[in-house]
């Protein structure tokens, strides 16, 4: 069986990974063998962990963490949000140009990390424009977290009909995904990391792939890790 570990950007993440994605690979013969939270910084001996996506820091602990572990048939990926990500990540500046073709400029990001990793075990995987767009893919599922909220779960829908993809979804500051829906439901920034997992978990995966092609293309290619094994 291949072995996976997911280093993710932060709970919401982390805890997707062990609750969603564990269960879906094991069929695929890919056993997730842990999600770990991606470092913030390192002082005296000390690793801090989430919610930074600052790169240096980053790119320190995940070469550590390939170079721990070199026994065959393991496999490294990443769940990072595109936004707001700092300008210190590698490609930023080409990918920058790519603003108006969102699918290109995710891609060039993360060809620009495993050019800087510099291991081709890690699959890289930027969400666009952040985890929440998952959410987009089933508006009608905030109800699993949410009580009274048909009206809510209306103006997310018509959101995501504006669009081809809930991934296109853009990062502004007032217009990503997270803002739209923290304007319907002033509670969801308190509510983190449970709100999002929860309503997350209900939404078929089936779904998710259906609407959100980048998402898919990664799971599409972490899936085919256990055709490889002995």
């Amino acid at each position: 069986m291949i072995r996976l570990y997911f280093y993710v950007e932060g709970q919401t993440e982390q805890t997707y990974a062990h609750t969603v994605l564990r269960d879906h690979l094991a069929r695929f013969g890919v056993f997730v063998q842990g999600a770990i939270l991606a470092a913030t910084s390192r002082r005296h001996g000390v690793t801090h962990r989430g919610g930074g996506r600052h790169y240096p820091p980053m790119k320190n602990d995940l070469e550590r963490l390939l170079k721990q572990e070199r026994r065959p048939y393991v496999s490294f990926t990443t769940m990072f949000d595109l936004y707001s990500l700092y300008s210190d990540f590698p490609g930023m500046a080409e990918a920058d140009k790519l603003k108006h073709l969102p699918y290109e400029r995710v891609r060039k990001l993360e060809e620009a990390l495993v050019g800087d990793i510099g291991d081709s075990r890690l699959i890289p995987y930027i969400q666009l424009h952040e985890f929440e767009a998952i959410l987009f893919s089933d508006p009608s599922a905030f109800k699993i977290y949410f009580e009274n909220c048909d009206k809510q779960i209306e103006e997310l829908h018509k959101i995501a009909g504006t669009f081809n993809s809930p991934e296109l979804i853009d990062d502004g500051q007032h217009t990503a995904p997270s803002k739209r829906i923290t304007e319907l439901f002033p509670t969801y920034p308190s509510a983190k990391p449970d709100a999002p997992v929860e309503i997350a978990t209900v939404i078929d995966l089936t779904t998710v792939r259906s609407r959100c092609l980048h998402f898919n293309d990664w799971l599409t290619r972490l899936e085919t890790l256990g055709s490889g094994q002995p």
